[in-house]
């Protein structure tokens, strides 16, 4: 489990609260609830991601992918590195067909793919570009995710304000009772609330963390292809950990070093 994303999502429940119930009892709360703004801007934001959604099926699998900031995603730069350097220690000792045998032990499909591509001894430049293809097809997937949540985040707002203009009109039309305007106000404001909410809780935060772990996934495939298609071309298992090693920090690179030690072959 991502701790960092439910840390977060608890923490600004626990500030917002914390901030209406200051000073006041505990009751106040329910002054912020309000079933039609809901349905006004929970409803609204939502049925309008709807229409911009290829088909219903698409549209709820976007609502789960909420469950992938949850979850830690299982990429590792330096592990990558140390198992492209073991593949091309085995190709250079062995010969690229005895990367058949070593493919049968990776989990990861990409590489698992890259190797027998290599195996099966496709030039180098058809190898990058089914690679690469296969990567924009990765990105697009979780451009279209992301571009999702986006999207909820700007109705979100939107439509708390057009709540609130209901609202506003709903209470100019009872102006002749002075004591239903405070009241009547407070529900119109409501509605605003719930879509700054909405937007800066939920859906922005939502999409940033999928663009941050896109990067990342997509930076170790990348990482992958150079390292593959440097096996391919038979260079030094030093020299790929050295091209490889550009992937990383400064900080981190300096610790694989440490770590790695000479037991590149």
């Amino acid at each position: 489990m991502d701790f960092a994303s439910i840390l977060g999502l608890v923490l600004c429940a626990i500030v917002v609260i914390y901030g209406i119930v200051f000073g006041q009892h505990i009751s106040v709360l329910g002054d912020f609830f309000d079933v039609s703004s809901i349905l006004i801007t929970f409803g609204g934001a939502l049925c309008c991601v709807l229409i911009m959604s290829p088909s219903i099926k698409g549209f709820m699998n976007y609502l789960k992918s909420f469950t992938l900031i949850l979850k830690v995603q299982p990429t590792n730069e330096e592990e990558t590195i140390k198992q492209i350097i073991s593949l091309s220690n085995i190709a250079r000792k062995e010969g690229l067909l005895a990367l058949e045998e070593a493919a049968n032990n990776i989990d990861d499909e990409f590489l698992k793919k890259g190797v027998l591509l290599i195996v099966d001894g496709t030039d180098p430049e058809l190898v990058r570009s089914i690679l690469e293809t296969e990567l924009n097809c990765i990105e697009d997937r979780h451009a279209n995710v992301v571009g999702f949540w986006e999207s909820l985040a700007a109705m979100g707002p939107a439509w708390g304000m057009i709540g609130t203009l209901i609202g506003l009109i709903n209470m100019l039309q009872k102006m002749d009772d002075p004591k239903t305007i405070g009241p009547a106000m407070a529900v119109a404001l409501i509605t605003t609330f719930y879509g700054a909410v909405l937007a800066n809780w939920i859906c922005i935060p939502i999409a940033t963390k999928l663009k941050s772990k896109n990067s990342s996934e997509v930076m170790v495939k990348e990482l992958m292809v150079e390292g593959l298609l440097s096996i391919q071309a038979g260079e030094n298992p030093r020299v790929i950990e050295e091209k490889l090693k550009s992937f990383l920090s400064p900080a981190r690179r300096e610790a694989f070093r440490e770590e790695s030690g000479e037991d590149i072959g």
